[in-house]
């Protein structure tokens, strides 16, 4: 049996990512010690784990974003390592300067990779040196002024957005020029509130955009691999709602064209550890230019482990503790379509309305070509501080119609009561002839699914038998 890479790792996460986590330790041999608030004592992940060590009241800021504390969790508990998971610390280049200073190893990237492409105005300056296209955009915008210097040259619609930004923060899209002042002025304050720094930029509108990403590895062996293309195109308000893996929209040489773009940027910072480049592209032109990187794991990664077989968060870990990825390009194989839909505590139906609470039962589906990452369990209380993200089904068929066959026979399985679910919506967008012809933009979902026809889709698509049952119980 080979020396494991680490002896003890601190999980800074919660939910189904410290699920993950611990998952993957277990499977190399690590012990796990995770972090939890006084809201997550009772959470399957401090179930799982060797420890739980609380570290603050249940709101985040009070614990899982005070990186001193974790550090000192680390350090306490003999943790030679911390694992971010995603969102919270996991994009901090302090974190990961607090954890090299302190001793602890940060898996994930060096905080300077962190830097270069947690702004969003420096990674488009280092994509277009790595000669990744980027879309027609300014540099940071100082005056009303400048914004409407671009706008005119470039047409209306443009999109502002934040440059420390991500999530939809921070982000307006502007169709004249009468509302452009507002949008700046809006878009500068939440971007202030979210990231504390107000800078935002200027970027053409694409209309009928996908969203497209690449997986990537790196090592400080030198070694980078790319895993194939995750599309996340059926989005909400910037959320993405249901990834697939390959994508519909691209052609095998476009693969390429990306997964080599994606390569050489992550080449180009050194990059350590997985990270996603992601893309938008055009489903009217067919170009692509370059978005964003996630220096991060994401939240889809599972479609991508689904047709490559291979365990990212083993190979983060591993890769942290110094040692090469586990494979070669060459080795890299596409099997098959994988789909993961999110299931959220939320109502559709009632503007995607969360909705906290305990579960009376909770069922996840079995099945060939399956799998299910949550942290809930029957009686589980879901509390009101953090995102409302239950569980996400993934789906693999030997191709695209069977992978959707599968998610939707899941879909049907999933039995939950006590709160309500997502679990109705994905049934309407599976059976919607759009999404089955693989014609999904980012703007899809808001100007077409969810529509006043399309809300009866949304109900209509729940089994009648299960109706009642995601529903939230009266207290």
């Amino acid at each position: 049996m080979s020396t494991p890479p680490f002896k003890r790792v601190l999980v800074a996460n919660r939910g189904e990512i410290a699920v993950r986590i611990i998952r993957a330790c277990e499977k190399l041999g690590v012990e796990c010690v995770v972090a939890v608030s006084e809201a997550d004592r009772g959470s399957l992940a401090a179930r799982l784990a060797a420890r739980a060590v609380c570290i603050g009241p249940a709101p985040a800021r009070d614990s899982y974003l005070r990186p001193e504390v974790l550090v000192v969790a680390a350090k306490g508990t003999g943790c030679e390592a911390i694992h971010p998971g995603y969102g919270f610390l996991s994009e901090r280049a302090h974190f990961a300067r607090l954890c090299a200073l302190e001793g602890v190893t940060f898996i994930g990237p060096s905080p300077e990779a962190i830097e270069a492409m947690g702004d969003k105005l420096a990674a488009v300056q280092i994509a277009q040196e790595a000669g990744v296209p980027r879309v027609p955009g300014s540099g940071r915008i100082e005056s009303t002024a400048a914004a409407r210097d671009f706008a005119r040259r470039h047409g209306f619609p443009v999109i502002i957005k934040a440059s420390a930004g991500g999530g939809g923060r921070g982000m307006r899209v502007v169709r004249s020029e009468n509302d452009l002042p507002r949008a700046l002025e809006a878009a500068a304050a939440e971007a202030q509130a979210a990231f504390g720094d107000p800078t935002v930029y200027v970027e053409k509108f694409i209309e009928r955009a996908r969203h497209i990403e690449i997986q990537v590895l790196g090592d400080r062996h030198g070694n980078v691999v790319h895993l194939g293309e995750r599309d996340c195109s059926a989005q909400r308000r910037h959320q993405k709602l249901i990834e697939e893996a390959p994508s519909p929209a691209l052609t095998p040489e476009l693969r390429a064209e990306l997964a080599d773009a994606a390569v050489r940027l992550a080449r180009r910072v050194d990059y350590r550890g997985a990270g996603t480049v992601e893309f938008v592209f055009d489903a009217d032109t067919r170009r692509w230019y370059f978005l964003e990187m996630n220096t991060r794991i994401q939240v889809e990664h599972p479609v991508t482990e689904m047709i490559t077989g291979r365990d990212l968060v083993a190979e983060q870990i591993r890769i942290a503790a110094g040692e090469p990825i586990s494979f070669k390009q060459s080795e890299v194989r596409l099997d098959g379509h994988a789909i993961e839909c999110r299931i959220n505590a939320e109502e559709a139906t009632r503007n995607f309305a969360p909705g906290p609470g305990r579960l009376e039962s909770w069922q996840a589906p079995e099945g060939d070509g399956v799998r299910v990452d949550t942290h809930c369990f029957p009686g589980y209380f879901i509390p009101p501080f953090y995102d409302s993200l239950l569980a996400k089904v993934i789906a693999h068929g030997r191709d695209r119609g069977e992978a959707v066959r599968r998610m939707q026979g899941a879909l049907d399985r999933f039995e939950v009561a006590g709160v309500p679910t997502t679990i109705p919506f994905h049934r309407g967008v599976l059976v919607h002839a759009d999404f089955a012809a693989g014609r999904v933009t980012t703007r899809w979902v808001e100007e077409t699914f969810l529509s006043a026809a399309a809300g009866e889709a949304i109900t209509s698509a729940a089994p009648r038998r299960q109706r009642g049952d995601n529903r939230r119980a009266a207290s």
